[in-house]
């Protein structure tokens, strides 16, 4: 908002009205569910998603800490910092001991979420049921595959191909995995650098899937993790601003 301050040659009431419409975003629920098996970069997503480093105040456990901590049936939450209004559930992990097929949707709340976010860190599988009873409720779900960079370091240490080839296979082999879903489009991420791979596409086919104020406070919500994620959240504020000043 400092830079929009800065570069707006309008009057500044319009400045107040814009600050008003973009705090009222603060009160726009948004609640994103993550599931996958424990292991698979859940929290780490979460936690990259948020903004947060290690040692934040509401960092999400990781690692062994997750494992132990990730003992129940139960969703964790995990609110925004800074947008409270903008939550992500850490769902149970299907194929653990607590997934029940029959029960999982119900234990989970399934109609409180707005949108689906499937992790793992290698083939997708066992999803069918869930996958199915998505659908059903039309509910929206994307495959995030993680540890990308993992796999690429691993594949470049070991003598194998380049980081394109790499994660052409990946892609490949996680669609193969889904055919039966219709070739899904899969997104490619590491959770320590959004900028790379596929997450600045996941975040487009969000912000075409939702619906207005939950796509403004998605965007609103997310970390700077680029100069082109910087420059849309900068375009949504002028935007808001213009529109103000035009329905005024």
């Amino acid at each position: 908002m400092e830079r929009v301050r800065r570069d707006w040659r309008g009057p500044l009431s319009a400045i107040a009205k814009a600050e008003e419409v973009i705090n009222g975003l603060n009160n726009v629920e948004l609640n994103i569910a993550v599931t996958g098996k424990t292991g698979v970069g859940k929290s780490s997503f979460v936690n990259a998603m948020r903004g947060l480093q290690r040692g934040d105040e509401e960092y999400a456990p990781t690692g062994v800490k997750e494992t132990t901590q990730r003992s129940t049936s139960t969703p964790t939450q995990y609110p925004h910092p800074v947008m409270p209004n903008v939550r992500i559930w850490d769902l149970p992990g299907i194929g653990t001991p607590h997934f029940n097929t029959k029960t999982y949707m119900k234990e989970v709340k399934f109609e409180n979420y707005d949108f689906f976010i499937i992790v793992s860190a290698s083939r997708f599988k066992n999803y069918d049921i869930l996958l199915a009873k998505i659908k059903t409720k039309k509910k929206n779900f994307y495959f995030v595959r993680s540890k990308v960079d993992s796999d690429v370091k691993n594949e470049k240490e070991s003598g194998g191909g380049t980081e394109e080839d790499t994660v052409r296979q990946i892609r490949d082999d996680c669609l193969a995995n889904l055919r039966k879903l219709g070739a899904p489009p899969i997104f490619l991420i590491t959770s320590h650098d959004l900028s790379k791979f596929d997450f600045p596409n996941l975040v487009k086919t969000l912000m075409t899937d939702l619906p207005g104020h939950k796509k403004d406070a998605l965007m609103l919500s997310l970390p700077v993790y680029s100069m082109q994620s910087l420059e849309k959240k900068y375009s949504m504020f002028k935007k808001k601003i213009f529109n103000h000043l035009i329905s005024n």
